[in-house]
């Protein structure tokens, strides 16, 4: 899920915005680090309380239940089903590219796509799962290759296309640059709606998620080492493709299939999982909430969410129809989704020591160390990037938070549980 459309857009807006090659690196690195220390939180949660709702059950213990509602709405009208939209818009951009379908090409693409995908996993938890595997798979094969293409320009002795550095660095441009860097690292935390799926309690979400974002960060290094020794900082941050660039460089035109193999495979990867983990969270909050019993189904058979998944790519669908309004599909839906993600970023990091000290006595198979200075160093890394978002999104911000508020209003329209959220 985290190797997605970032990867393809993010390398030449974070080269745009460092000042040099060491900052180039650094920002991605730290970015990985941020990730790993997110991951140790969400392994003490997770496993501590384990459930379909992931970040829902904890965020609803840690503060109440209208916190977790809100947080499942921004779930379910921002956060998943927006970053659903965004990468049908990527896949159809490439799609529409290849065969063109006329001015509502990428949107025919895009809502095709997210059709499919949900009718896949209406059909079983394992036909979602098995594509998944197929898919990651092809999409690391693909990636690993395109950062050997590196090492061809290194062997061939063939200097960057511009070595020369002309970014404006900063602060504010090391903070931009951190919100792209974030937004490809971003989807790890999903894995916490499977908590309650894992066969190992005590150690499986640590090693998923600490495996996972190790494995990630140095594969980014390796891409992001491979597009900047091909194409140079200036030639990376100018270019509106990056891979397409560097292999187009290394073997002329006929290299643009591969890549577009490459981005369908990744894009295809995320929205498969978003769909899967995205559903979880919107089956536990409707169990928990009387007033949405319609969409609290989970088929045995099948061992899926169906209501739920149906409920999300419907609403998904609508933000394809307002990206296409917009004329600006990507664009606006990175917009919609950023700060509201990395505001509830920011309370699950505060959740860690907080819920060690509401609930002392809860088992938990895996206790993060030096709490509460690691969860709080995360929880301040959090707040940055939400205060880079809120800088540079602005009117898309001010969507997200409207949406944000329409939840709010229905938390009070709506009858409070009164049961422990499931």
């Amino acid at each position: 899920m985290v190797i997605g459309a970032g990867l393809f857009k993010s390398p030449a807006l974070v080269a745009g915005n460092v000042g040099s090659t060491e900052a180039l690196f650094g920002v991605w690195l730290l970015g990985g680090l941020l990730g790993m220390l997110g991951s140790l939180c969400y392994a003490e949660l997770s496993t501590a309380f384990p459930g379909f709702g992931g970040d829902y059950r904890f965020l609803s213990l840690a503060y109440g239940h209208r916190v977790g509602f809100l947080f499942a709405w921004a779930r379910f009208a921002i956060i998943n089903t927006g970053s659903l939209a965004l990468l049908g818009f990527v896949l159809g951009d490439y799609l529409h590219a290849w065969l063109p379908l006329g001015p509502a090409g990428p949107s025919i693409y895009a809502a095709a796509t997210l059709v499919i995908f949900t009718v896949l996993n209406l059909r079983s938890r394992a036909a979602g799962l098995d594509a998944q595997e197929w898919l990651t798979g092809f999409l690391m094969v693909g990636v690993a290759l395109l950062g050997l293409v590196g090492l061809w320009f290194v062997f061939r002795d063939i200097p960057p296309a511009a070595p020369q550095a002309a970014a404006p660095g900063g602060i504010a441009g090391f903070g931009l640059a951190l919100v792209f860097v974030m937004l490809a690292y971003g989807g790890w935390s999903e894995i916490a709606t499977l908590s309650s799926e894992s066969r190992d309690t005590k150690r499986g979400m640590l090693h998923a998620l600490l495996l996972s974002m190790a494995a990630v960060t140095m594969l980014y290094l390796v891409i992001n080492w491979a597009l900047w020794r091909g194409l140079g900082l200036d030639g990376l941050a100018g270019a509106q493709a990056p891979a397409s660039a560097l292999l187009e460089r290394a073997f002329g035109p006929v290299s643009q299939l591969p890549v577009i193999a490459v981005v369908f495979a990744a894009v295809a990867t995320s929205i498969n999982a978003t769909i899967i983990v995205g559903a979880r969270t919107t089956l536990a909050v409707a169990r928990d909430w009387p007033g949405l019993a319609r969409i609290a189904d989970w088929d045995e058979a099948r061992s899926v969410a169906a209501g739920a998944i149906v409920a999300q790519s419907l609403v998904a669908l609508a933000l394809v129809g307002l990206g296409t309004a917009t004329r600006e599909g990507f664009v606006t839906m990175v917009d919609y989704t950023a700060p509201v993600y990395w505001f509830f970023m920011l309370l699950s990091g505060l959740a860690v020591p907080i819920l060690r000290r509401r609930l002392p006595d809860a088992p938990r198979p895996f206790r993060l160390p030096w709490s509460p200075i690691l969860p709080l160093v995360f929880a301040a890394s959090s707040a940055f990037v939400l205060w880079s978002s809120i800088n540079y999104v602005r009117v898309g911000a001010l969507a997200g938070a409207a949406v944000l508020a329409a939840g709010l209003v229905a938390t009070f329209a709506l009858k409070a549980p009164e049961k422990a959220p499931t």
